[in-house]
């Protein structure tokens, strides 16, 4: 079943392309129709595109991996950022910092200085500094905040880009191609789809376009996330399982039934005076460790001791 449909991306005005005299001949597979001189992208093309996108991002959130989003334009700022957070993901939404992904240690640098400036202002030493170095440092820390805030968990480089707009951010998309990271991006029709591994064919000057589709997107992520999580408490119910398996056939092993152990738990349980079962501390677990302990001196014993090597006193014969 496909995570968008046809009346969805016609009202969002997915299909609205760039003028005929704009068009790049790359996005021709992905055009429908030309009217009024305005390219009309085939939504049906375009539904294709987004599942296949949908699913790479959801598997790569299944790894516990990390997507970063870019859209530095006007009318995708505040869209990416609102849908971004909600998974808890890094993006930019202000200027792309020059060389983020091939000079990602500068940029942690710079991030790490955002925290020191954190830990000055906490300190008892910053009030002793005067009113202008104050300011000065208010302001670098508001200018850090800025550009690398939303990225400031991002300790590696991600494992995938999310794009709006290739031409606008054609920095981004040269520098994840150089590292081989996969990109994923909203293609127009003036824009080349063979820079991206994954294109979107869809308008990526309408805000209501680009919030659906990165909607989409999110919710790709987010059940990606939902199912590593799951994974992960299945995994760990299933360890406990094995771990109260092994201690049972340890028990079984030492002679001992577990059904004993609780007739015996029941054989000790008294009763007061109003007739109300007055039940004693479960010794099993005390058990488990003495046996344990018992077995393991027992091995310690089976073992053959250690010969001691010593030297001759008077140390090595000199040659003659």
């Amino acid at each position: 079943m496909s995570r968008t449909n046809f009346d969805a991306l016609l009202d969002a005005g997915v299909h609205f392309g760039h003028l005929k005299r704009k068009w790049n001949p790359n996005m021709a597979p992905y055009i429908f129709m030309e009217r009024n001189g305005i390219h009309i992208i085939d939504l049906y093309k375009t539904i294709a595109k987004i599942d296949e996108a949908a699913s790479a991002l959801k598997q790569i959130a299944k790894s516990g991996k990390r997507v970063l989003f870019v859209a530095t334009k006007k009318q995708a700022k505040e869209i990416v950022a609102e849908h971004v957070k909600k998974v808890n993901m890094p993006f930019v939404t202000e200027r792309w910092p020059g060389g983020m992904l091939t000079n990602f240690a500068t940029i942690r640098k710079a991030v790490r200085k955002m925290a020191s400036i954190d830990k000055l202002v906490s300190s008892p030493s910053y009030s002793n500094l005067s009113k202008k170095e104050k300011l000065t440092i208010t302001r670098e820390r508001a200018k850090l905040e800025k550009n690398l805030g939303s990225i400031a968990d991002l300790n590696r480089l991600p494992a995938a880009i999310f794009i709006v707009d290739i031409l606008k951010e054609h920095i981004a998309v040269a520098e994840a191609k150089k590292l081989n990271i996969p990109t994923f991006a909203i293609v127009d029709t003036n824009s080349d789809p063979r820079q991206v591994d994954f294109p979107i064919p869809a308008n990526d000057d309408a805000s209501k376009s680009i919030s659906l589709i990165v909607e989409t997107m999110v919710k790709a992520i987010e059940e990606g996330l939902i199912e590593r999580k799951l994974d992960r408490d299945k995994k760990a119910y299933e360890d406990d399982r094995s771990g109260g398996r092994e201690d049972e056939l340890d028990l079984r092993a030492g002679g001992i039934d577990l059904h004993d152990l609780d007739e015996d738990e029941d054989e000790s349980d008294e009763v007061d005076d109003d007739g109300i079962k007055i039940i004693k501390k479960d010794f099993v677990d005390t058990k488990l460790t003495k046996m344990k302990t018992l077995a393991q001196e027992e091995a310690e014993k089976a073992k053959p001791p250690r010969k001691r090597i010593t030297k001759p006193v008077g140390g090595r014969p000199k040659n003659k």
